[in-house]
């Protein structure tokens, strides 16, 4: 016991080393568990992925349940996750994704697997194919009418600055051009109930379109995730060669703020409220009949609190709220107010918590630019078809001179 008692000391100024306090690999705080093998303190999560890899799992133990040697403990002193990083992360490429501890497995395990299990950024390795500018290949992805998930490949360019997508492994003309600037790709494994589940989000006609993806290998599927963001990150820095990695950096695909399931009515607050599926991305606040969706049924801009936007609790005196869900939301634009019910007050107030952060932010010129732009094209499209509907209207029968 004494003994016992003197390495759970050792142990614990171990960690309060800077760098011990949080996962090595997730950056969780408070990591409960050490790899004897590498020298690096490590959250739970994290060690269950150690010990499924053979080549660095072999000695994966507890900080306060399992038995340590001394030669142990003095290898932990003598590495740590600082010293560690220097070695295993030392050439990570600046657009790669670094997962945290709330992102999904996939990722976490594909890291972790990069690290210590292939020593992709050590410099010792071969080129990846995450950095040749040009991926091909065949990726499971959900039909839009059928919900069947069917073998299609897709093809990545840098050159091209497109992603495409083909019905057919011969097929001469693409089923669809995606512009990987406009392209964001978020890890969805349980929308999509796979665990290697990728949504690609892209606008196609002024109206935001989803593809759901998936493929069996993880590696595969990371490798192409990494792959959009490092020719995204070459388009960015041609468009903004005064920018510098970090301004350059959030501008990458990015996880949404907040999904799920609300309640709304139509814009004369008269409606009945229908539960729909919601996606705020930034200031795209999007919503859906099913979470599958190709298409989003509507969505709202969110923009600063000094231009007349803001979210509060609760609706409007006289409303009539027929559903089941009671805890209300409000949010008021310049145009318009949308209303929303959610099914629990913690879900209500999440949601308005995420709508404040958004609103409290200052708008970037880009985003000033997209708004004023958005109500334009909408205009713009409606005096296009009510002149394509008069000249239909007006032509002689025997047709235009």
């Amino acid at each position: 016991m004494p003994g016992n008692e003197r390495v759970s000391r050792l142990l614990k100024e171990i960690i309060q080393k800077p760098g011990n306090d949080a996962c090595a690999d997730c950056g969780a705080p408070d990591p409960s568990w050490g790899s004897c093998s590498l020298g690096v303190f490590i959250c739970v999560q994290c060690s269950g992925i150690h010990r499924n890899i053979p080549a660095i799992g072999m000695k994966v133990k507890s900080l306060s349940l399992s038995r340590w040697e001394d030669q142990e403990v003095k290898f932990m002193a003598e590495n740590g996750n600082e010293l560690m990083k220097q070695k295993y992360e030392a050439f990570v490429p600046v657009y790669y994704y670094k997962p945290t501890h709330k992102d999904c497995q996939v990722l976490r395990e594909q890291w972790i697997r990069a690290k210590y299990e292939r020593k992709e950024f050590t410099g010792e390795g071969k080129k990846q194919t995450y950095e040749e500018g040009t991926r091909d290949g065949m990726l499971m992805k959900r039909g839009r009418d059928n919900g069947q998930f069917l073998n299609r490949r897709f093809v990545l360019s840098e050159r091209e600055g497109t992603m495409k997508y083909f019905t057919k492994y011969d097929a001469k003309e693409p089923k669809a051009v995606i512009k990987v600037d406009s392209i964001n790709a978020a890890f969805q494994p349980e929308k999509i109930g796979n665990p290697n589940g990728l949504q690609i989000t892209y606008l196609k006609d002024y109206n935001t379109r989803n593809i759901f993806l998936y493929h069996d290998n993880g590696k595969e599927i990371v490798d192409w995730f990494n792959s959009i963001r490092a020719i995204q990150l070459h388009y960015l820095k041609v468009a903004f060669p005064g920018a510098n990695d970090a301004e350059l950096m959030p501008k990458l695909t990015r996880n949404f703020l907040k999904e799920g399931y609300m309640e709304k009515t139509g814009p004369r607050h008269t409606e009945g409220f229908k539960k729909r599926w919601f996606t705020l991305d930034h200031r795209r606040l999007m919503y859906y009949k099913d979470p599958l969706d190709a298409f989003a049924k509507g969505e709202a801009f969110l923009g600063h609190q000094d231009h007349g936007y803001r979210a509060s609790p609760g609706l409007p005196a006289g409303t009539h709220c027929n559903g089941a869900w009671q805890h209300g939301i409000t949010i008021v634009t310049p145009e318009r107010s949308f209303l929303f019910t959610c099914e629990t007050e913690v879900e209500q107030q999440d949601w308005l918590k995420h709508f404040n952060d958004v609103i409290s932010i200052q708008m970037s010129p880009q985003e000033y630019s997209s708004k004023r732009l958005q109500p334009l094209i909408i205009k713009g499209l409606y005096l296009l078809t009510c002149m394509c509907v008069y000249k239909h209207n007006n032509v002689p029968s025997g047709g235009l001179q």
